[in-house]
């Protein structure tokens, strides 16, 4: 008999587990509270971009799968992997999402069974927050009666090179058994393990990932800001320094950082540095201050740009290419795009979006989605370049749009103002 994994949260992370899961021989429940996406699932319609209607059907088809929001069809269960959200609430880490999923799979910890925790979260979280809330909805103990985990997700939303089963995975265990345990779970569903020594030292893995990302882009974001004053192209500079083959790791300028982690995930670790220690993390809180401003950047730079050519913010016609958080992606929520082109509607520019990724009933009102075509670059009396994907023709774009604001350095010309 194949043994029984429930995924609690149906989202980026842990759909594509469930599906990596079925392919691997489990018989798998994926719990969701949100009955629209349950509905999707059940029916081979995925919200997911990186797995698609065609896997989804065929998971269903194996007999393998069943998307629920009832925590009754998990009932003995081996494996449950936790991946719900862990937003910020007023500053704070909102962990509601993981006690919900804690207090509602205890009832249903047996001996032996095995819990995981794969949500973004602050050191600790697994042993101070999940672990009471197991054993007392249980009756049971760890690690003498269940075994308890954290493995960090390192999900790329829309990467093709790094997916869930070539991304080395690392576990953690709350005692050598639970990390055993733990280790030969994702042995039959990534190529890679790597084990640490506790839980709250894969709690700041996943932390220490992404607040390196996070303070690197701010780096880059602010140098942008200064060479522009400076008149030095930051552009050049930084494709000069990338032919450094040791010591350099190449980030670009942007509109800001968007998504589910970048945002969210260093102030986790602010937060628990201030709480436990009484210190500020310096870096940590100086990145989100430069990063939340790089919206305002590029429009004070744009509305600079059309005074410069005799036009007002108010009343000119921007064509916004991409609102996407990443490029060839398509996920808008969190996105910096999003908060540029919310301002320009407010100082009174008619904004029009082209982004053949993200669905439009997602966008406001005030921001119709229209077709990347050639009319709709010439008439624009500026048009935006927010999300770089792919699919754009740029050389189409500098050659018959009026006036360019890059803020991803795909266009170059005389009518082009880079970021």
């Amino acid at each position: 008999m194949a043994d029984k994994l429930v995924v609690v949260g149906q989202g980026y992370v842990g759909l594509p587990l469930a599906m990596r899961a079925v392919e691997t021989g489990f018989d798998v429940v994926g719990i969701d509270v949100d009955e629209w996406r349950v509905k999707r699932l059940n029916a081979a319609e995925s919200y997911v971009e990186d797995i698609s209607g065609y896997v989804l059907a065929a998971a269903h088809a194996s007999g393998r799968y069943l998307a629920s929001t009832d925590y009754a069809a998990a009932e003995g269960f081996d494996v449950c992997v936790i991946t719900v959200p862990t937003p910020l609430r007023d500053g704070a880490p909102d962990l509601r999402h993981i006690g919900s999923a804690g207090e509602s799979i205890a009832p249903l910890v047996r001996p032996g069974t095995t819990v995981i925790l794969e949500s973004t979260t602050y050191p600790g979280t697994t042993e101070e927050h999940l672990r009471p809330l197991l054993e007392a909805g249980s009756g049971l103990r760890t690690p003498e009666d269940f075994f308890l985990g954290y493995s960090p997700e390192r999900i790329d939303p829309g990467n093709g090179q790094w997916r869930l089963d070539n991304t080395p995975k690392v576990v953690s265990g709350i005692d050598e058994a639970s990390l055993d345990r733990i280790q030969a779970f994702y042995r039959r569903i990534v190529q890679e393990v790597v084990p640490v020594s506790s839980l709250q030292v894969a709690e700041l893995c996943k932390l220490l990932e992404n607040t390196f990302r996070h303070v690197n882009i701010a780096l880059v974001n602010e140098l942008s800001i200064f060479a522009q004053q400076l008149r030095i192209d930051v552009w050049e500079a930084i494709d000069a320094a990338s032919t450094k083959p040791f010591g350099y790791m190449r980030f670009t300028p942007g509109p800001g950082v968007g998504g589910h982690c970048l945002p969210i995930d260093p102030s986790y670790l602010s937060w628990r540095v201030k709480r436990s220690l009484g210190h500020n993390f310096r870096f940590v809180e100086l990145a989100n201050d430069i990063n939340d401003h790089m919206p305002d950047n590029v429009v004070q730079r744009l509305s600079l740009a059309l005074n410069q050519r005799r036009k007002a913010i108010n009343g000119s016609q921007v064509l916004v290419l991409g609102v996407a958080y990443k490029k060839n992606a398509g996920d808008c929520r969190e996105s910096p795009a999003i908060e540029v082109t919310k301002a320009l509607c407010k100082l009174g520019a008619d904004v029009r979006v082209v982004d053949p990724y993200v669905d439009s009933s997602l966008l406001p009102a005030e921001m119709p989605m229209v077709r990347f075509t050639e009319t709709e670059l010439a008439q624009a009396d500026a048009v935006l370049v927010l999300t770089d994907h792919d699919c754009f023709d740029y050389g189409l774009v500098q050659r018959v749009s009026p006036f360019v604001f890059d803020a991803r350095n795909r266009c170059r010309g005389p009518n082009v103002e880079c970021l």
